[in-house]
């Protein structure tokens, strides 16, 4: 999909005032049973490794790239967008982009602000080596 249909579908989606929720990231939240998706890069959850049952599924390649089609058939795959469920990536710039994306989509997201960086430095969290 191009990035101008994208640009497109979200200004159609601001219309309908969708937001993202927008959270610190923290250790209770990401082992509440909720859904986390990582959409970071494979070498990302080589390099940090993932939260506990997390479910990897890379938005932007190491690029910069995206084919919105594939992660949005992927994540149906784990989630309805019904279903509240959290996104995490390195810092939380991604998910920002990605959450707000998804919520004008109608999805329940909520987006962990700080990402793995803040849940391993700050909270001390001690990530599962990731496994392709």
């Amino acid at each position: 999909m191009s990035r101008w249909i994208v640009g497109v579908m979200v200004l159609v989606g601001a219309l309908f005032s969708a937001e993202a929720k927008h959270v610190p990231v923290t250790q209770e939240l990401v082992e509440s049973g909720m859904v986390v998706i990582d959409i970071r890069t494979e070498p990302e959850w080589i390099e940090t490794g993932i939260v506990k049952d997390a479910v990897p599924i890379t938005f932007f390649d190491e690029r910069g790239g995206y084919d919105v089609a594939a992660f949005l058939e992927a994540i149906g795959e784990h989630v309805s967008p019904d279903e509240p469920f959290a996104l995490i990536c390195r810092t939380g710039n991604r998910t920002t982009t990605v959450s707000n994306f998804l919520a004008q989509l109608g999805y329940e997201v909520i987006n962990l602000q700080g990402g793995i960086r803040r849940l391993i430095d700050e909270k001390g969290y001690e990530t599962t080596p990731y496994r392709p």
